[in-house]
């Protein structure tokens, strides 16, 4: 890409490395991606010089967020095996699965346990698509239950019925089309509290009304939700590395 370059800049006796593109944007923009590369964005008016050194104002910043994703990765959950044993979280609560052989292939939950019966239990795919679809059935029932027990609040701005999108995000746990009139969720946040996945759900619902994250949309977020700041504090400290 043309408008993209790696350069680097020293902090001390330490190097950053960083992509920059160039772009019509007004302001200069850092992000941090999950795979610790470091990213900015800069008009081409703005000099390379002010560039690095804009860089090398935030390194404290990069190492803190870098140090993050690092200890993220520790803690990240293993591939599970679908064994007897093994725990699956909804809405906050763990589910612990039990495996058993059966003539037929069912799977259900009494809110403690998840129930695989399925006739060959060494079948890893088999059981994975089950669980996998049962986890996809919550997902579309816990989401939408939520989101119609907020629309009425919204229904008064005029804000049309949503339709809901489940994807697999690595650092979103949501977002919103407002113009299509789409809230995309993330599907891990089934495991999150059900006060965190309203947090959430509320949050993209404020989009329709403000479509940033301006003074004014919180000031409207904390209208609706007094206690959002406590919803996102709890679910920044389960699961750190995602965002809205």
């Amino acid at each position: 890409m043309e408008n993209v370059t790696i350069r680097t800049v020293e902090v001390e006796t330490q190097e950053i490395h960083y992509q920059l593109e160039r772009k019509p944007v007004k302001n200069l923009n850092l992000r941090i991606r999950s795979d610790r590369s470091i990213y900015v964005s800069a008009n081409s008016a703005v000099p390379t010089d002010e560039i690095d050194l804009f860089v090398i104002s935030k390194a404290s910043y990069i190492s803190n967020a870098i140090e993050r994703f690092n200890e993220m990765a520790k803690y990240k959950p293993q591939p599970k095996q679908y064994v007897s044993g093994e725990t699956f979280y909804i809405q906050g609560r763990a589910l612990r699965l039990q495996v058993s052989k059966s003539e037929k292939d069912m799977i259900s939950s009494d809110g403690i346990y998840i129930f695989l019966s399925v006739k060959d239990p060494d079948n890893f795919d088999k059981k994975r698509r089950m669980v996998n679809r049962f986890l996809n059935k919550q997902c579309r029932l816990v989401f939408e239950e939520i989101i119609h027990s907020i629309y009425p609040v919204f229904e008064k701005y005029g804000v049309s019925y949503p339709n809901l999108r489940i994807r697999n995000m690595e650092t979103r746990w949501g977002s919103c089309l407002a113009k299509k009139g789409i809230i995309t969720l993330n599907k891990r946040l089934l495991e999150a509290p059900r006060n965190c996945i309203e947090y959430v759900v509320m949050h993209e619902f404020c989009h329709f009304i403000h479509p940033n994250h301006s003074k004014q949309f919180y000031m409207f977020l904390t209208m609706l939700m007094p206690d959002w700041k406590e919803r996102k504090g709890l679910l920044e400290r389960i699961y750190f590395n995602y965002n809205l």
